[in-house]
């Protein structure tokens, strides 16, 4: 029902990738540089999808909505650039908050960011542009890898947004994470709300996975994965995994220490790993 394409899965990660980036931007706390890093990293693995696609097999409306998310993704980037000046209101406010904590509590008094800042700030609603073109381009993806019929193309369907989503919030998380070491003092409700995101998402990314013809058929054998089932349980053990890492990571994220954010990261590094085996592994095995 799903073929493994290289070019389907790199537009999946970008168009998710950058969606969830709009989740944490649209706050206006994280500082401009997580964007830059978000958008030149979703805008190559979008490029590189429209290239696979090129190559190794054309579906025209992806490729069109891959480059159309590709030159989203560097538009926003430009404008953020060219607006870098104004900064993000909400990290300033919260870092002025502290500055005058500290100020009271030690009597050193610094200056805040708020006055150094000019100009007209970045839009987050800009970073929606890219995924909301991606969304055609999956749309064409999950037909093409329809194998025929309404209750195929719906479960194409639901396996193409749902990887997406699914491969866009743990991915965004793990990144997020690591940019607490160059924002230390950022809330944790960011970080928290992705993997919130990531946890809603696991069960549908399972479901649509298990629906007809999906692993149950590799489970009773009715599908060879060439290996007498073993990827059938390895997709099991990875998506088991990556629930459990979910719940401890929101449960290392409820301690007050700043290492709890490192470690939580660290816990998101494996759940990267056991999030693309459940989606890659399915597809692969579901693909013959």
């Amino acid at each position: 029902m799903i073929r493994l394409d290289a070019a389907t899965v790199l537009l999946q990660w970008s168009v998710g990738g950058l969606f969830f980036l709009w989740v944490t931007t649209r706050h206006r706390e994280v500082g401009i540089g997580y964007g830059w890093l978000l958008r030149a990293t979703f805008m190559l693995l979008a490029a590189a999808g429209v290239a696979s696609g090129l190559r190794f097999g054309t579906v025209p409306v992806r490729e069109l909505a891959g480059a159309g998310v590709a030159f989203a993704a560097l538009a926003a980037f430009v404008l953020s650039v060219v607006r870098r000046r104004a900064g993000v209101t909400g990290g300033d406010a919260e870092h002025d908050r502290r500055t005058e904590r500290v100020a009271v509590m030690t009597g050193i008094d610094r200056e805040g960011n708020t006055g150094s800042r000019s100009g007209r700030e970045f839009p987050p609603s800009a970073d929606l542009a890219a995924p909301l073109i991606g969304c055609v381009g999956l749309v064409a993806a999950g037909i093409d890898a329809s194998s025929g019929g309404a209750g195929h193309l719906s479960v194409s369907l639901l396996r193409t947004f749902a990887g997406a989503a699914f491969l866009g919030a743990v991915t965004d998380a793990m990144l997020l994470g690591h940019w607490y070491l160059v924002q230390p003092g950022l809330p944790r409700k960011h970080l928290n709300e992705l993997v919130r995101a990531l946890g809603f998402v696991w069960p549908i990314e399972v479901v649509s996975l298990l629906l007809p013809i999906g692993m149950f058929s590799v489970w009773s054998g009715t599908i060879d994965d060439g290996w007498n089932g073993t990827l059938g349980w390895f997709w099991a053990a990875c998506a088991i995994t990556t629930i459990v890492l979910v719940f401890v990571t929101r449960a290392a994220l409820k301690e007050r220490y700043y290492s709890a954010v490192m470690a939580a990261t660290g816990l998101l590094y494996l759940a990267i790993l056991t999030a693309f085996g459940t989606d890659l592994v399915a597809r692969a095995v579901l693909a013959g």
